[in-house]
Formats: structure tokens, C-alpha cells, sequence
């Protein structure tokens, strides 16, 4: 079974440094430097310098060289350009094989998940989604991780296992594709709310909070947009949410707590090497709120931030101010 991987950023090429312990795979990376690195060296040196991956990685300057004979696609690339890529890949896949998503963002022009519009473009085939708290320096380093793969058919779910899992990487099944989805992409938003409290130089006691008050959040509007409140308390969810919250290696977190030092937004970015999702995510996920009623006052202040000019110190202000109320009932 030959695995292809669309997208060198440093968790697609973990990814893809993962499967190559159990398939034959091949990278697609748009930059010449990686390529390189991945080919003559075995290392990402733009993303991930330092980092060893598996002798048997290749990468291709191309798509079609990647993705032109694949039995099982994985899209590592960001959700900004999803769509393009999807729409290149598409002539060369056949309709059984199955598509894995690794995004962990939603479209800004239609608030769609990935796998959304993966079935736009490719009806026919099965659609995925491999997510968790799932740091890629750490997973590379050998430490012990955990992550989901969830497809509507929990058989093809259990297929595709193995592909990702290694003695230290442990890979479990999930029914709820869009759940695990949801949960990927709106813990973004709370962990740049996480990143920017520490920023202001608030404690552990506020740190707490806003995790637990971002929980609640996505799982409301999670389970809004058709997910299982279980998933949400799983590895999509919780822990993904924990991850993300807590790590200086989260890009989102750092962005937040960038913002809470008072730094712009767009001296910030173009500081980063690569995509903190939540910014492009927070205004989706408000207006997605609003379609359906659900109260998201972290994301929504967030939005504020990162969409409509407003400080961190405004916000936070801001949601002290909310009224007190029930936590059970009211969530």
C-alpha cells in the first residue's frame, strides 16, 4: 500500500515520516530546500532541522509525482490552500482511494471542514480525518503520543491504523469524523484566548479557566454542527485542547501570547514560519456561532483581536464583565 502525503510543513512531513515505518510513502513539498533535506539528509531543514526521519521517506517536487499512483492520500496542507490543492490532486486519484485529512483549520469563504470539501471535488471517495494532541517535535523526538483517525466507516477507520501507528505512537478509531474534525480546528481559537492570558501575565488559575470555558465552548458548537459530546472530551477534544493550550511549541498559543504583550498582528506573522490556523478560524467559528445560536464568548472576543482590531487587554476586560451564571445549565 503507497502512501502519499500533499504538504512539507512540520506535521505533514512527520506524518509522513510516520508512515514510512509501515508503507512505502512519498511527500509532496513545494519548497526545493525540503526536498532536498528530505532526499540527501533525512531531515525538513526549513521546519524541522535537527530532526531526524525515516531513511525510506521520499519527497517530489510535484504532485503528480507524489499522488500519481497512491492507495491512501494524506492532505497535510493548510487549510488557506486546501482547495487548490484538492483541485490539482483530484484528476489523479481514483475513486477508492481513501483521503485523510490533517487540517486543523475551516474554509473562510464557505465555514467548511476539510473533508467537507474534499466530497465537493472527490464525491466518491472515503473521507478522514488524523487528529489529536500531536506536537511534531515531540512525536519525532520518540516521545509517546496518541492521536484519532476517524472515518464514517469505522472498518476502513481500523484498515488505515496501522499505516500511522509505531510502537510509540499510538493510533485509536473514532466513528464521529466530524466531531474529531470540529475539535481540531476550534481549539485554534481558545488557544490563542490561553496564549494571549499569558501574554497579559495572568496564572495557572486563568489559564485553567480559559480551558475549561473553551471546552465548554467548541463542545457546544461542536455538537451543534453534528458531533458527539463524547468526542469532545476524547483526544480531538480535551486533549488536543490541552496540548494546544499549554505548549510553546503551539503556534497558536504563541501567536496569543504574542497579542497579550501587545505586539501587532502583523508583526507577529510575519515573524512565523508557518500557519497558526486560529486566525483564520476565529471569524468562522463566530459566524458559525451566530447561524446557530450558540454562545461563544472566548471565540467570539478572540475574533474581536484577531478580526476587528481590538487589544487583548480590551477582551479580557470584556469577559470579566459577562454575568454570572450557571455552569452545568448554562454551560
Amino acid at each position: 500500500m503507497k502512501v502519499a502525503v500533499l504538504g512539507g510543513g512540520s506535521w505533514g512531513t512527520t506524518v509522513a515520516s510516520l508512515c514510512a515505518h509501515n508503507a512505502p510513502t512519498t511527500i509532496y513539498a513545494r519548497r526545493p530546500e525540503v526536498v532536498e533535506g528530505i532526499n540527501q539528509r533525512n531531515e525538513n531543514p526549513r521546519y524541522l532541522p535537527g530532526f531526524g526521519l525515516h531513511n525510506s521517506l521520499v519527497a517530489s517536487p510535484t504532485i503528480a509525482g507524489a499522488a500519481s499512483d497512491a492507495d491512501v492520500l494524506v492532505m497535510g496542507v493548510a487549510s488557506a490552500g486546501f482547495a487548490d490543492t484538492l483541485t490539482e490532486v483530484a484528476p489523479l486519484i481514483s475513486a477508492d482511494v481513501p483521503i485523510v485529512s490533517l487540517a486543523k483549520g475551516l474554509d473562510r469563504d464557505t465555514g467548511k471542514r476539510m473533508t467537507e470539501l474534499i466530497s465537493d471535488v472527490l464525491p466518491d471517495n472515503p473521507v478522514g480525518v488524523l487528529t489529536g494532541p500531536n506536537l511534531a517535535k515531540e512525536i519525532l523526538a520518540g516521545h509517546a503520543a496518541a492521536t484519532v483517525i476517524a472515518f464514517d466507516d469505522v472498518s476502513l477507520a481500523e484498515e488505515l491504523q496501522g499505516i500511522f501507528a509505531t510502537d510509540v505512537f499510538r493510533v485509536y478509531t473514532n466513528p464521529d469524523r466530524i466531531g474529531c474534525e470540529l475539535g481540531g480546528a476550534l481549539k485554534n481559537v481558545i488557544a490563542i484566548a490561553a496564549g494571549m492570558a499569558g501574554g497579559l501575565g495572568t496564572g495557572d488559575n486563568t489559564l485553567a479557566a480559559v480551558i475549561t470555558r473553551g471546552l465548554a465552548e467548541l463542545t457546544r458548537l461542536g455538537i451543534a454542527l453534528g458531533g458527539h459530546e463524547n468526542t469532545f472530551m476524547g483526544l480531538a477534544g480535551m486533549g488536543d485542547l490541552l496540548a494546544t493550550c499549554m505548549s510553546p511549541q503551539s503556534r497558536n498559543r504563541t501567536v496569543g501570547f504574542e497579542l497579550g504583550k501587545g505586539r501587532s498582528l502583523d508583526e507577529i506573522v510575519e515573524e512565523m514560519q508557518q500557519v497558526a490556523e486560529g486566525l483564520k478560524s476565529a471569524p468562522v467559528v463566530a459566524e458559525l456561532g451566530r447561524q446557530h445560536g450558540v454562545d461563544l464568548p472566548i471565540c467570539n472576543e478572540v475574533c474581536a483581536v484577531v478580526a476587528e482590531g481590538r487589544t487583548a487587554r480590551e477582551v479580557y476586560k470584556g469577559l470579566l464583565r459577562r454575568p454570572q451564571q450557571d455552569e452545568v445549565d448554562r454551560h
